[in-house]
């Protein structure tokens, strides 16, 4: 049955009641003319009544209102939802707007280059900073890639960045050295991830990379000053051991020369350290040109020592190259000054060694080119020597590079430390005065015994170092400690130092601006250096004695001649002989010798020390005898020179305490 035919029957069901067309169509809300539509089209017929008036059944009408009421709700609920939805979509399309602006903002404005590539490599999106590395914009780069700008083109470094790439999924600071279009070198470090698609296939790589080029010349000039020579720009001992280690890690031949300038110490001491600093570049001077057409590379390794390294050289290489350098140092023409006319001749000692035939380690072939080249000076100077593991002479010259090398390090390192024996008045047993004596603190804390290092260091030439260093200490120590000021130190120098006029105005030099009252100082001479070089130690004295210094005569009766020369001495003290005191209780002959050297002393107005004296029987004899100081195991071992010393009574307790 039709809707209208439905109607019409509910209609005709109750003819009294019913709807006019405007009140139906206000009941359901609807137009009236959409109302007589529907009438029409047979959807709601309304029925006339007798007076010709249009009615619509009042139940049906009602019904319909309440249904289009109820559908009305769910719509609108429905439309309310909807419109929260489009609410909230809106919201974050605004958000997802001002997100993308934001992002392109901070892209756009960062220094850092913000990059896309596809899977080739190739630039699909860079952002403004490209400029800045590339020297082109970013348009200008698309379907290019960063190693096209490589500064050393090579696959190498591509390969590699995409191996890691590959292996990893990502890079960080990967460092690349770039040309940019204008030529300018840029070092970047390069940050990148690889992009996958859903089946997990390689897209694209994404990252980033940073200017690092101020930072990076600023490690180069750290690097640069590292390992190379201020003063003649040439390679240190840093680079040279690093290029020789890689050479060694790396197999093959090839040959390492040390080469001294001979007597350089003499240009130094007597012309001072700028005239030596102007020799020490002129030499590197000749040996850079030499190398020019030679092959190796020269290095400066300190003071007036260089080297020279030459891979893949052999013996016949190596020797033709030292004889070159032997004749280019000798030709070449040194004046002190600008101004000066005279030009002064030079030679050069060298040491070869040849590797991996005297050495497969850095350390042991460097150690026997050192051998070598101190068994070119003992041969003469002026020379070469090729390293001979076999010469008769090679332990001994073993020891002495061993030495030389670290009495360098103890005096670079400040190891040379003091410590003071007592020196007591026999009489009263107070320590009044003290000896002086050094010691090397060894890199485990121990100390070494003059006993085991003087005699090498009077023949490498460092004693005159260590004296001086001894001299800057004790009188650091006496003017930190004023309540010494009644105490006098006694020290010893070497012969060697007394006879170099350099050494001795440096000596006057420090002593003059130490403010140190001079009679608190007696400097220490053995008899036989004394004596072997009789007026430079005559001179030397008189000059300390005008100022006011005194001296002790140590060892006094080593010699043969010792009354002999005893009144052309000008000292205040003399040490007689351990030897003798040693003896003195079981042997006559040492009595008598300390009886008369105490009887010459009293009659010369000079004061008398016994040194070694180990027990109380030799003290009292010494006493007896007129000796007034003493000095040795019985009173008191060396102690570290720290703090005051005031004078105290010496017992055989204190030495053990203090051994």
């Amino acid at each position: 049955m039709e809707a209208g035919e439905l109607y019409r029957e509910d209609f005709m069901g109750d003819k009294d009641s019913g709807y006019s067309i405007q009140a139906a169509a206000t009941r359901l809300g609807i137009p009236v003319w959409k109302l007589r539509r529907w009438d029409k089209q047979g959807v709601l017929v309304a029925s006339r009544t007798p007076g010709g008036h249009r009615r619509y059944p009042r139940e049906l009408i009602d019904r319909l209102a309440t249904l289009a009421a109820g559908q009305d709700r769910q719509q609108a609920d429905e439309l309310a939802t909807v419109k929260r939805e489009l609410k909230e979509k809106r919201r974050i399309v605004q958000l997802l707007v001002e997100s993308e602006h934001r992002y392109r903002d901070l892209v756009e404005t960062s220094h850092d280059l913000i990059w896309a590539t596809d899977a080739f490599g190739r630039f699909t999106y860079l952002n403004n900073a490209a400029y800045e590395i590339f020297g082109l914009p970013p348009q200008a780069l698309l379907g290019r890639c960063f190693f096209d700008f490589e500064a050393r083109p090579s696959h190498i470094s591509n390969r590699r960045f995409l191996a890691l790439l590959k292996r990893h999924g990502e890079v960080r600071n990967y460092l690349s050295h770039l040309l940019s279009a204008q030529g300018q070198d840029r070092w970047v470090g390069i940050n990148a991830r690889v992009s996958y698609d859903e089946n997990r296939q390689v897209i694209g790589i994404r990252g980033t990379a940073r200017d690092i080029t101020d930072q990076q010349l600023a490690a180069q000039r750290i690097e640069r000053l590292a390992k190379f020579d201020a003063l003649t720009d040439l390679p240190n001992r840093l680079s040279l051991q690093e290029e020789v280690a890689a050479a060694l890690e790396s197999g093959g031949v090839g040959a390492v020369l040390f080469i001294d300038i001979d007597h350089f110490k003499y240009v130094n001491d007597n012309l001072g350290h700028r005239c030596g600093d102007q020799l020490i570049v002129g030499v590197a001077g000749v040996l850079k040109e030499l190398m020019q057409e030679l092959p190796g590379q020269v290095y400066r390794l300190g003071g007036d020592e260089f080297s020279i390294f030459i891979p893949e050289a052999l013996r016949s290489d190596a020797v033709r190259v030292a004889e070159q350098v032997l004749e280019a140092v000798r030709h070449y023409r040194f004046a002190p000054d600008e101004q000066s006319r005279k030009r002064s001749s030079l030679t050069a000692s060298i040491g070869i060694a040849l590797y991996p035939f005297h050495g497969t380690d850095l350390s042991s072939l460097l150690a026997n080119v050192d051998i070598a080249l101190y068994q070119a000076k003992d041969h003469g100077r002026n020379r070469y020597v090729l390293f001979d593991q076999y010469s008769s002479n090679i332990r001994s010259t073993h020891k002495r590079v061993h030495w030389a090398k670290r009495f360098h390090e103890v005096l670079e390192e400040d190891r040379l430390v003091l410590h003071a024996q007592p020196v007591v008045v026999l009489s009263s047993k107070l320590a009044v005065h003290h000896e002086v004596l050094a010691r090397i603190r060894n890199e485990d804390g121990g100390l070494i015994m003059p006993s085991e290092f003087i005699e090498i260091a009077e023949t490498l030439g460092v004693v005159r170092d260590i004296d001086l260093v001894v001299i800057q200490k004790l009188l650091r120590f006496l003017a930190d400690n004023v309540s010494t000021r009644d105490t006098r130190y006694f020290v010893n120098l070497s012969r060697a130092s007394i006879s170099d006029e350099h050494w001795v105005q440096r000596l006057l030099d420090l002593l003059g601006g130490s403010g140190v009252d001079p009679e608190r100082l007696v400097f220490e001479l053995t008899e036989t250096a004394a004596m072997s070089e009789l007026d430079v130690t005559l001179s030397f004295m008189r000059r300390m004695k005008d100022r006011g210094y005194l001296f002790a005569l140590d060892d006094f009766g080593a010699g043969f001649s010792s009354f002999y020369y005893l009144k052309r001495f000008p000292v205040d003290y003399l040490k007689i002989d351990g030897g003798f005191v040693r003896d003195l209780p079981h042997d006559e002959g040492s009595r008598i010798f300390v009886r008369a050297v105490c009887d010459v002393a009293r009659g010369m107005g000079r004061q008398v020390v016994a040194e070694w004296v180990e027990d109380a029987e030799a003290a009292n004899l010494l006493l007896d005898m007129g000796v007034q100081y003493g000095q040795g195991a019985l009173f008191g071992w060396p102690s570290p020179l720290v703090g005051p010393s005031p004078a105290s009574e010496a017992s055989t307790s204190d030495a053990a305490g203090a051994r």
